[in-house]
C-alpha cells in the first residue's frame, strides 16, 4: 500500500507511535509518506520506503497566527496527487483530521476518491476536544473520517462519552519495537549514578501539569527516607522549574538528575529500578510501556488507559491520583530484593504482548477494510 502518515513530529506519545508505526509499515514493503512540518524526532534511518514531505506555511500581515490548517490540507492535495497514494492516516484528531477532510473534498472535485484513517490518542479528546470552540470539528472530522481507532479502551469509551460519535471506534493499542527498548548492558552508568549501589527511579514525561512530576518528587522523598535511592527525570516542560523548586525545597537535589530531553531514553530505562507515572490522565502510557520492555516495573496512578497496561500487583501497582502514600508504600515493596526480580519479569512479558510485530497487522486490517469499502462505494 502507498500511504500517507499526518502526524506532530515531537517527542509526544502521538508522534512517536505514528513514526515508529511508519517505519515499521516501511519494513514490510509499504511505501510510507510522512506529512508534517518538520521532520519527526524519531524518523532517524534511512528505508528507501519512506518519504517525508514538509509542510510549508508562512505568516502574513492579514493572519494574526499562520493557517498552519490549510497548508496542511494543500500539502496533502499534493501528495495524494503526485504520489498516487490509496488512503491518509492522520494521527490526532486537530488539527489532522479536519485538514484531511477539507483535502478530501478537493481531490474529489478532480475525480480523486482518498480514504481517511483516524488514529485517537489522547488529549485530542480528553483536553482540546473537550474545549467547546472545538468540539463540533472533533465530532465532525471524526464522524467524517473512513476509519476510526483509539489506542485504549478508555479513550474509546471517553470519546463515545463527549460527542456524538456515529462510527465505530476499533481499539488498537499502542505498541513498542522490542528490538529497540530492550535492557541493555550499561552497568557502568548504573555505577556512575548509584556507586553506593542505590536503587535508580525514573520518570520522563513533558513536564505538563497532568503529568505531576511534583508527587514523583514527593514519592521519591519518602522512599530515599526508606532505603538509598536516586531518581533520574527526563524530558521538560512547562513545569520544570516549579519540580527544580520542589527538589530544594525538600533537600533531595543531590539525589536527583534532570537529564532533558533524550532520543536514547532505552538506555536510561536499562539501568533503572522502577518506573513512575503518577499522572492525573494517560490515555494509554505509552512511556510505561517503554519502562517495562527494559524490564522495569511501573507504580502509576489508576486512571485512563493505565489499567489496561498496568496489571495491579503484577506487573507494578495502582493507585488512586494524587495518593503519595500508597504509592510510596508500593514503591518500597517492589523495591524490596526478594520481589524486585518476580515485578521485572513480568514487566518484560506483558511488554511482550504490545510488540509492533503483533500489533502492526491490526492496522493493516483497517486499512484493507477502509480500502475495500472505498471499492464497493465506487463501484455503486
Amino acid at each position: 500500500m502507498n500511504i500517507g502518515i499526518v502526524c506532530y513530529p515531537t517527542f509526544g506519545g502521538s508522534g512517536v507511535v505514528a513514526t515508529e508505526l511508519g517505519k515499521a509499515l516501511a519494513k514490510v514493503g509499504h511505501k510510507i509518506h510522512f506529512i508534517t512540518y518538520s521532520q519527526p524526532t524519531r524518523l532517524d534511518f534511512f528505508n528507501e520506503n519512506l518519504y517525508y514531505h514538509e509542510v510549508e506555511f508562512r505568516s502574513y500581515p492579514l493572519f494574526e497566527y499562520p493557517p498552519y490548517e490549510l497548508a496542511l490540507a494543500s500539502k496533502m492535495v499534493d501528495v495524494v496527487k503526485y504520489e498516487k497514494l490509496d488512503l491518509l492516516h492522520v494521527h490526532y484528531a486537530i488539527p489532522h483530521a479536519s485538514a484531511a477532510y477539507m483535502a478530501k473534498q478537493i481531490l474529489k472535485t478532480e475525480g480523486i476518491n482518498i480514504p481517511v484513517v483516524t488514529t485517537l490518542h489522547g488529549t485530542d479528546i480528553t483536553l482540546v476536544g473537550k474545549d467547546a470552540s472545538y468540539a463540533p470539528v472533533v465530532t465532525f472530522s471524526i464522524n467524517a473520517s473512513d476509519g476510526v481507532t483509539a489506542v485504549s479502551e478508555d479513550l474509546k469509551k471517553d470519546t463515545y462519552l463527549h460527542f456524538k460519535i456515529t462510527k465505530d471506534i476499533h481499539v488498537i493499542p499502542n505498541f513498542i519495537d522490542l528490538e529497540r527498548f530492550k535492557k541493555q548492558k550499561k552497568e557502568h552508568f548504573k555505577r556512575a549514578i548509584c556507586p553506593n549501589n542505590e536503587k535508580l527511579i525514573v520518570h520522563t514525561s513533558n513536564f505538563r501539569p497532568v503529568k505531576r512530576v511534583d508527587d514523583v518528587v514527593r514519592i521519591f522523598f519518602n522512599i530515599r527516607k526508606e532505603i538509598p535511592a536516586k531518581l533520574l527525570l527526563v524530558g521538560d516542560g512547562p513545569e520544570r522549574t516549579n519540580i527544580e523548586a520542589l527538589c530544594r525545597e525538600l533537600g533531595t537535589c543531590d539525589d536527583i538528575r534532570f537529564l532533558g530531553k533524550l532520543e536514547a531514553v532505552e538506555e536510561v530505562l536499562s539501568v533503572a529500578d522502577l518506573f513512575i507515572m503518577p499522572s492525573e490522565k494517560e490515555s494509554f502510557g505509552l512511556a510505561a510501556l517503554e519502562a517495562m520492555a527494559c524490564e522495569v516495573p511501573v507504580v502509576s496512578t489508576n486512571t485512563g488507559g493505565l489499567p489496561e497496561l498496568n496489571i495491579n500487583g503484577k506487573t507494578g501497582f495502582l493507585s488512586k491520583v494524587g495518593d503519595i502514600e500508597d504509592m510510596t508504600r508500593n514503591a518500597l515493596y517492589i523495591l524490596d530484593e526478594n520481589n524486585l526480580p518476580v515485578f521485572k519479569r513480568n514487566a518484560l512479558e506483558r511488554a511482550k504482548e504490545f510488540d509492533i510485530t503483533n500489533i502492526m497487522p491490526l492496522y493493516e486490517e483497517v486499512y484493507r477494510n477502509v480500502l475495500a469499502s472505498q471499492k464497493e462505494l465506487e463501484t455503486i
